[in-house]
């Protein structure tokens, strides 16, 4: 069980990650990589026997997220690049974006072994319109468990709009901020013991494992996040210069994300054992840059 940390009030403002928390996270993600590209959880070995199969994250939001066949995509915190190849196979013309160099090894690996047309860049997300290129792209996509990482969502969203074409839109399931907020480690009761809203300091997560089931345990045992309330994240989005087109809530997340207290349903989604109507677990939104 991870060991998280209530944020400490620190003196560096949101808009720059501490150099502590970035290197602390980028070793950790760095390490954690190749383990994921292993672990069932993330399906690599189904992409290989099948060249139609679709990740979990991108199959459940097709019908949110329409046809993307010839557009030019991004795909920005893209991991190993599950979420990106899925993307690709819909008909898309995908980068894919991380700071991890693992990470992106194995998307490469993923890529080149199933013939997806993808180009994987490595950078640091708020430096991306420098590593890409401005107005490049028609739309930009986020999976789950990105903005986490992200101090300021509002310098993320700042990075959304410079990436997209006039009229291009962003589309993102993510964890409902709701669910961040919950305090796993409290086992009968829905505990929300860390931030809903965005603050300065981070929680700081002790844990020598992932979050879906590994073969290994890990040196690098400290991360940090953030959480952003859906309203800050809305809002970040629309004084940007962006209209949103669609936001939903889901009680549904595709992973166990509160051990002990869910159930995996015959659509693979997991949800709240007793009364799942109780807490959100993701969302999807789509919204389109309007200047």
């Amino acid at each position: 069980m991870a060991t998280k940390k209530p944020p400490q009030s620190r003196s560096a403002t949101s808009s720059v990650i501490d150099t502590r928390y970035y290197r602390d996270n980028l070793a950790a993600w760095d390490e954690r990589a190749p383990a994921h590209a292993r672990a069932e959880g993330y399906g690599v070995e189904r992409f290989h026997a099948d060249l139609t199969y679709l990740s979990d994250v991108v199959a459940f939001d097709i019908p949110l997220l329409g046809d993307v066949t010839g557009l030019e995509g991004v795909h920005l915190q893209c991991h190993i690049g599950t979420d990106t190849v899925s993307l690709a196979r819909r008909g898309a013309r995908m980068t894919g974006l991380d700071f991890s160099g693992e990470s992106l090894a194995q998307a490469r690996a993923l890529s080149d072994a199933t013939d997806a047309d993808v180009d994987f860049v490595q950078s640091d997300v708020y430096a991306a319109v420098e590593a890409l290129g401005r107005e490049r792209f028609d739309f930009v996509f986020t999976g789950i468990g990105a903005l986490c990482w992200l101090p300021d969502v509002r310098r993320w969203a700042e990075v959304v709009h410079g990436l997209l074409k006039p009229g291009g839109f962003i589309f993102i399931r993510e964890g409902h901020p709701m669910l961040w907020a919950m305090d796993e480690s409290v086992d009968d009761e829905l505990v929300a013991g860390y931030p809903y809203f965005e603050v300065d300091a981070p929680v700081t997560d002790e844990h020598d494992g992932s979050y879906l089931p590994v073969d290994t345990t890990f040196r690098a045992d400290v991360s940090h996040s953030w959480n952003h309330g859906l309203g800050e994240t809305v809002m970040a989005l629309l004084d940007t210069g962006m209209a949103l087109d669609l936001l939903a809530e889901h009680d549904s997340c595709p992973w166990e994300a509160l051990p002990g207290k869910m159930r995996e349903d015959s659509d693979g989604e997991w949800r709240l054992l007793e009364r799942p109507e109780r807490l959100p677990l993701t969302y999807t939104l789509r919204a389109h840059r309007i200047d």
